[in-house]
């Protein structure tokens, strides 16, 4: 018997079946790629960790290249000699400590009985401990993040900063050399030996940056609220170390 396709219950069968049918098939296609998914957010959460610690493939003198994926895992291996987890002054190795979420820590932390953990990774550079801090914050439009490499005395040995949203030209210019190189150098501290953290500062009159006690970068010229976002993760997060790293002294 011939069906009758201009019925409506035909429609209504016909796309419940479609849905099912393309439901199924998007699920099992998003299943069988999440292994490589994970991969490449892990590659590209070392990628970072490495940049920000001067370790990456850069040539020219305003390149951002990352090392490369084929290589990423064995540089991040050899050059990270420890990975933490700490809790207040406390530090425990944790050689996952990278997979912490610090975005879902935070929003854990608005629980007033939850003990927040916060990542911290250490590698050498020139014979030296240097460690790497993971930060989150807000620009313009959307999430803005970053890695600060540190060393004991938490003065900044290189940056790297990205965005999810920020405008072309303007706030998305926070991932480029001219604006991330000018970190090196910058203690977290004042001169009397507080917490300070780093401010993006219009009108910094500093354009070479060559004052590096002044807490202070000159800002991108029109990106106003993304520079206030990186100075308030800056603070906001990095603070939260300042116990420990006391412990180092």
């Amino acid at each position: 018997m011939a069906i009758d396709t201009d019925k409506n219950s035909y429609t209504v069968i016909f796309s419940i079946v479609m849905v099912v049918v393309v439901g199924s098939i998007l699920a099992g296609l998003a299943s069988g790629l999440k292994p490589l998914v994970d991969a490449n957010k892990r590659f590209e959460k070392q990628q970072n960790i490495l940049y920000a610690m001067g370790i990456n493939a850069n040539e020219g003198t305003s390149d951002v290249a990352f090392i490369s994926t084929d290589e990423v895992e064995d540089k991040f291996e050899s050059t990270i000699t420890k990975q933490y987890v700490i809790e207040g002054t406390e530090a425990s190795e944790n050689s996952e400590a990278y997979l912490i979420d610090i975005k879902k820590e935070e929003a854990k932390a608005k629980d007033p009985n939850y003990k927040r953990k916060l990542p911290l990774f250490e590698g050498e550079k020139d014979g030296e401990p240097i460690y790497v801090i993971p930060i989150r914050g807000k620009g313009l439009w959307d999430a803005i993040w970053g890695f600060v490499a540190v060393d004991k005395s938490m003065t900044v040995q290189g940056v790297f900063f990205d965005h999810a949203g920020e405008t072309p030209g303007l706030g998305a210019e926070i991932k480029q050399r001219y604006f991330m190189d000018d970190f090196e150098g910058e203690s977290l501290f004042d001169e009397s030996g507080a917490f300070k953290g780093i401010t993006v500062a219009k009108g910094n009159a500093d354009p070479k940056n060559e004052r590096k006690t002044d807490n202070a970068v000159d800002a991108i010229a029109g990106a106003t609220i993304t520079g206030d976002g990186i100075t308030a993760m800056i603070k906001k997060d990095l603070k939260m170390y300042v116990p420990y790293f006391k412990t180092l002294k």
